[in-house]
């Protein structure tokens, strides 16, 4: 039977804390949550599995404070969010079938990418822009792209969502964001599905944490409509940064 000792569990508890905070403005909390998990003895399975269980929690919380707030009508998303948790799911039953090596190899330039366009990107604040794609387009071709992405590998996904309402349906940074959380909680519960057939996660540590992640979500999201793109550009920036080079020492 799993156990942790009372300073594990409280590490568990604080990371997932600061984990829901980061990924209801910009994603990336996985940085902080799956290093933990490791340390608290999880497999490499384990740990992705169980991140799923106590993120999801966070995403939805996050979700629902920007719709509380009018920033995302979540009921016109649920077609949406379904494509995104299938894609999740079908990315999940084929992580052993699907090499990822290369996919992995191209991810940090993807992420360096990311970071540099909210960096340098001139004019990129809370104001609309033109789309580039239609809505119909946009949910049949670009959300299972990367849901599938999600349930296959996962970090960088809340990154891909917003760049896709960013760059191609013309968001404002506050409003990728807030459309950006009820797809990676179906893509994310999509791809949680599939581990739990095999009896992956570690249920009851993923329940906990997912209490820390409601509190931090909270904290941020508030935080995020506050502050708007003064605050979720250079935490994103951070955050792709920081994925980026985790990828890059882990094929080192």
């Amino acid at each position: 039977m799993f156990e942790v000792s009372l300073d594990l569990a409280l590490l568990l508890i604080a990371a997932a804390f600061a984990a829901g905070f980061m990924d209801s403005i910009a994603g990336g909390g996985g940085l902080i949550t799956l290093p933990v998990l490791l340390l608290a003895g999880a497999t490499p399975l384990e740990a992705l599995s169980t991140n799923k269980v106590q993120g999801a929690f966070g995403a939805a919380t996050a979700a629902i404070s920007y719709a509380r707030a009018g920033h995302v009508n979540l009921r016109r998303q649920i077609g949406a969010a379904g494509l995104a948790f299938g894609a999740g799911l079908v990315g999940a039953l084929l992580v052993s079938a699907i090499p990822t090596q290369t996919l992995r190899l191209v991810l940090p330039v993807v992420l360096i990418g990311i970071a540099a366009f909210f960096a340098f990107k001139p004019g990129l604040d809370d104001t609309d822009r033109i789309e580039r794609i239609r809505p119909a387009a946009f949910t049949a071709f670009v959300v299972p792209l990367i849901g599938f992405y999600d349930g296959l590998i996962g970090p960088g996904a809340g990154a891909f969502y917003m760049i896709g309402f960013v760059l191609l349906a013309g968001y404002g940074v506050l409003k990728a964001t807030a459309h950006t959380k009820l797809l990676n909680f179906a893509s994310n519960i999509g791809g949680l599905a599939a581990f739990a057939v095999v009896g992956a996660p570690w249920w009851i540590t993923g329940l906990a944490m997912g209490l820390a992640q409601i509190a931090g979500a909270t904290v941020g999201s508030r935080l995020a409509m506050k502050k708007g793109a003064r605050l979720i550009k250079p935490l994103l920036v951070i955050t792709s940064t920081a994925l980026a080079l985790r990828l890059i020492w882990q094929m080192l």
